[in-house]
């Protein structure tokens, strides 16, 4: 990296110290009546936590789904005895880091929340850390934290990135923050070839960006969902009943959804619904908007098991996802009926053979959605209603609901293989010395 450092404008700058009181309030008013309240303020603002380990791996993941993204990644690196260090820009996507690896590994794994994008506060947190690589998932770009990456001539590498025709024209409106942010990066591995020209046509060199395809094929469910999932169907007697799963649901979904659910509910006591809203501070909302429909409901927050007469099961945890996917036939992946939309990942209810369903505004996912759609291996809904009738449709055939999932495993089974090019390309980047001590402990064990 012998490219001399160019930081963002002035204008980006105080743009920023402009806003960051309302970035503040903005936390405070999602998370003050939370226990770890003031962990985030620090975090995010400085005085960080004490680091467990240096020379780390840092891996950058906005919220749920870059985190989920990284999962394999992450625990390569883990068990070869890799410190790693996850940020997280979202509560849910600093729970889920958490719960994914926090108790395996307590002394080589730490998440905390990526501190605002002013240069001081990076470059504290880079000489607190002391990172030898930064991973940044899929397409998070700070003016500030990839200049300070570059000037310690830290390797940085954007991963699993795409890049959508509306994000494009929107990065190609700023060019004096784009350009030197593209350039910083040492490689980009995009997810498709689409991805790659955007990139491209943004200013980076054809050499430093190769498709490398979309990691999240290659995720799987963790062993310790899987185990208590088991258990959630034994001690709540859910064998027989039938499960569909709302996922990531954004208002009005919830209330659309289950108004047309209603009568079956109330018609099959087999039938239950999990509901899992996207974001925790609607948690109480989509509470009340089942209450208002009169139906029968238990909470997870309030450790409450279901029961025979459970209708409605509010999921209002974080980092859970994936035990919800293992207890369900049948799932509608959220945020893709609302507007403007833009949709979740449908990869991992697939990953979990459950029959999927969606809304037709899924453009954030549109590559991923279309070929699983031309193949007939999930479907898409035009409103609720039309929601629930291929719900019930997939429910009630369960030769159909078979169909599908098989359909959707070829997909999946197809386009895996991501993951190991990503380490691949990440092992290109690691200090050599860290390579040759662990080939020495290779050596040693034989």
């Amino acid at each position: 990296m012998t490219e001399q450092t160019q930081f963002p404008p002035f204008w980006y700058n105080l743009l920023l110290s402009c806003i960051k009181p309302l970035y503040r309030s903005r936390v405070k008013k999602r998370s003050g009546h939370l226990a770890d309240y003031q962990d985030e303020v620090r975090e995010r603002f400085g005085g960080f936590q004490t680091a467990k380990n240096q020379n780390v791996i840092w891996f950058h993941a906005v919220s749920v789904g870059e985190t989920n993204a990284a999962q394999p990644l992450i625990a390569h690196y883990l068990k070869l005895g890799q410190a790693v260090l996850v940020t997280n820009t979202t509560r849910t996507g600093q729970a889920r880091a958490k719960s994914l690896f926090l108790e395996h590994y307590p002394e080589l794994f730490q998440a905390v929340f990526l501190p605002v994008d002013q240069r001081d506060l990076i470059e504290q947190f880079i000489s607190h850390y002391q990172p030898q690589i930064l991973l940044l998932m899929e397409t998070e770009l700070w003016p500030n934290l990839l200049a300070c990456v570059h000037q310690r001539q830290i390797p940085q590498l954007l991963l699993n990135a795409r890049l959508s025709e509306k994000s494009a024209k929107g990065y190609a409106k700023f060019k004096r923050l784009t350009s030197p942010m593209l350039q910083q990066l040492d490689f980009i591995a995009a997810q498709d070839q689409a991805s790659k020209q955007r990139f491209v046509d943004l200013g980076k060199s054809n050499k430093q960006v190769e498709v490398l395809g979309n990691v999240k094929f290659d995720m799987s469910m963790p062993e310790q969902f899987l185990q208590q999932a088991e258990q959630f169907k034994q001690d709540w007697s859910l064998y027989d009943r039938h499960i569909i799963v709302l996922a990531s649901t954004h208002a009005p979904e919830e209330a659309q959804l289950l108004n047309a659910l209603k009568p079956h509910l109330q018609q099959n006591p087999q039938l239950l619904c999990i509901v899992v809203p996207r974001h925790p501070e609607r948690f109480q909302e989509v509470f009340n908007e089942i209450k208002s429909l009169d139906l029968s409901v238990q909470r997870r927050s309030l450790d409450q098991a279901i029961d025979a007469s459970t209708q409605v099961y509010l999921a209002d945890s974080m980092g859970e996802m994936w035990l919800w996917f293992a207890l369900a036939q049948v799932a509608y992946v959220g945020g893709s009926l609302n507007e403007p939309g833009g949709g979740h990942n449908i990869l991992e209810p697939i990953a979990t053979d459950v029959a999927t369903v969606l809304g037709k505004n899924y453009f954030n996912f549109q590559t991923i959605v279309d070929e699983f759609v031309s193949h007939d291996a999930v479907l898409v809904a035009s409103d609720a209603n039309h929601a629930v009738a291929h719900m019930m449709d997939l429910i009630n055939d369960p030769s159909r609901r078979q169909q599908q999932v098989d359909r959707a495993q070829q997909i999946l089974h197809a386009n895996q293989g991501a993951v190991e090019r990503h380490i691949t390309l990440i092992d290109r980047y690691i200090k050599v010395e860290n390579r040759k001590a662990e080939s020495t402990m290779s050596e040693s064990a034989l």
